[in-house]
């Protein structure tokens, strides 16, 4: 392997693009649990984690696949509605193991305005867990409640065609696109009823 006074060859990770070494080193610095939200092409991820000598450790994580089959969310599941649904349920689980406060990682992504792991450190931070950021970097309340998929639906329920195929999933599942605000407040309710003790409608 090529090493030199002026040149090493990066770590495998690195060389891979799944870890960039400066900001992980930056957040453990941090001594804080790291809120580390991740997107797939089908899910959104939400795990707390430590790091120790011996590797990091998963103290709570969500699933954006639980949504569906633990608390009947009909939506997608890696859509913005569903990244804050999912940083919520780990927020509480976090809070169940006596996290209270954590950092953000959002490994390579992007750090977009608005973007979805910006939403699951939103419903985080609305179970109650502390994590420092800027205002301005956190998804619009009414994006989180998916009323952009509400919008959008009602203007292309003038072609049916067209409507059905873009929200096959959804009408498939059940669940008219139009209505989907009010199915993402019954959801929230249902998690909050879980940790909180609150009576669902």
């Amino acid at each position: 392997m090529a090493r030199g006074p002026s040149y090493n060859v990066p770590y495998r990770r690195r060389r891979e693009g799944k870890t960039n070494y400066h900001r992980r080193k930056r957040l453990l610095l941090s001594g804080l649990p790291r809120l580390v939200a991740r997107k797939t092409n089908k899910h959104i991820i939400a795990q707390m984690i430590t790091a120790s000598i011996e590797g990091d450790k998963v103290i709570a994580s969500a699933h954006s696949s639980e949504l569906r089959k633990k608390y009947g969310w009909l939506g997608s599941l890696k859509n913005l509605p569903a990244a804050y649904l999912t940083g919520l349920l780990c927020g509480y689980r976090a809070l169940k193991k006596n996290v209270k406060k954590a950092i953000l990682d959002i490994g390579l992504h992007s750090p977009t305005k608005g973007a979805r792991v910006f939403a699951v450190m939103k419903g985080c931070l609305d179970a109650g867990v502390e994590i420092p950021h800027g205002e301005e970097i956190l998804p619009d309340e009414n994006r989180i409640k998916g009323q952009h998929i509400s919008e959008y639906a009602s203007i292309l329920s003038s072609n049916q065609e067209l409507y059905a195929k873009r929200f096959s999933e959804y009408l498939s599942r059940g669940l008219r696109p139009e209505d989907i605000t009010e199915h993402f407040s019954a959801v929230k309710e249902r998690i909050i009823a879980e940790f909180e003790g609150k009576e669902t409608k």
